[in-house]
């Protein structure tokens, strides 16, 4: 059974729990998720079986959205619900205009710090494990990028603790919490986030997910496999080459692509680019674009990344 299964992850679940309860479920040991998404929140959680685990990094890469409440007033030792409450203080004098003037700050290329709460290594150790141990370090902030920052509704204006509801999609790497306090701080209160909901990870939507019972049903029923989807899925933001079937042996061995064995490229594909090799619409594997010198001068070639059908 090799595809990805689009779950949908419900709260007081770890990601962890989620793997372990689709390997129980379809006894395949080689399984795993496509970037953690905390026990509090719920949303798409991607899970690769058996040969799609080797393209769990490649829908890691891609972009999230996620719909996140926002209670202003309020800051906790986690940034969301579940860390102690650090200070409360009156949030009614925010209103919906300065929300929507502060938005902005936070949308494109921004720096931001992760929170101490956080699977993120420092010197070895996960920050949450450092937290925990009672040590302060340093966080480095990076750059992240906010494709889209968009207000739903708010509720509860002009009372202590206004409750804002917000669409994000970002890159990997983002931290909602993080992003929600920093609006906070930017209208001159303390901010937590309050709840969250991952609607989308690259190609898998909320809309398509399957719960945990519904997976459960369909396995009682043998008809698990309508919830597997093939790996093309997970890379579908790749631009795509087929191949001859004359480079097909040395491709699916893990040799370097040259032009004379692609037929036909989906589009232009830039240096470095990523790009799925097929043949007959079936994924053999990821490839890199690379340039290569000649005599006759540049050529752009393509090196194996993750190969799927060596096995």
């Amino acid at each position: 059974m090799d595809g990805i299964m689009n779950v949908l992850k419900p709260p007081g679940m770890t990601s962890h729990d989620v793997v372990y309860f689709i390997r129980r479920l379809t006894g395949i040991k080689k399984c795993g998720h496509t970037g953690t998404l905390d026990p509090g929140a719920a949303g798409v959680l991607p899970v690769c079986l058996g040969k799609a685990t080797r393209l769990t990094r490649f829908v890691t890469e891609g972009d999230k959205t996620y719909r996140a409440e926002l209670t202003l007033g309020v800051a906790t030792t986690s940034l969301d619900a579940f860390g102690e409450i650090l200070e409360e203080q009156d949030a009614s004098r925010i209103s919906p205009e300065q929300l929507l003037g502060v938005l902005p700050l936070f949308t494109g290329k921004i720096q931001q710090t992760p929170p101490m709460s956080s699977a993120i290594k420092i010197k070895g150790k996960k920050l949450y494990q450092l937290e925990r141990a009672g040590q302060k370090v340093e966080v480095p902030s990076r750059m992240i990028t906010i494709h889209d920052l968009r207000f739903i509704a708010g509720w509860h204006w002009q009372k202590p603790h206004p409750r804002i509801l917000l669409d994000v999609t970002c890159s990997k790497g983002t931290y909602v919490r993080s992003l929600c306090s920093d609006i906070g701080k930017a209208l001159g209160c303390s901010a937590y986030m309050s709840f969250l909901l991952r609607s989308r990870v690259g190609a898998f939507t909320l809309e398509k997910s399957f719960t945990l019972e519904q997976l459960n049903l369909l396995a009682e029923n043998n008809r698990l496999e309508e919830a597997l989807l093939p790996m093309e899925q997970a890379v579908s933001n790749l631009p795509v080459i087929e191949i001859h079937a004359t480079a097909l042996k040395p491709i699916v061995s893990g040799s370097t692509l040259f032009p004379a064995g692609v037929k036909k490229i989906s589009r232009a594909i830039q240096e470095q680019e990523m790009v799925q090799v097929q043949h007959n619409g079936r994924l053999l594997g990821i490839y890199k674009a690379v340039l290569d010198q000649q005599e006759q001068g540049l050529r752009q070639i393509f090196k194996p990344e993750t190969v799927l059908s060596s096995d």
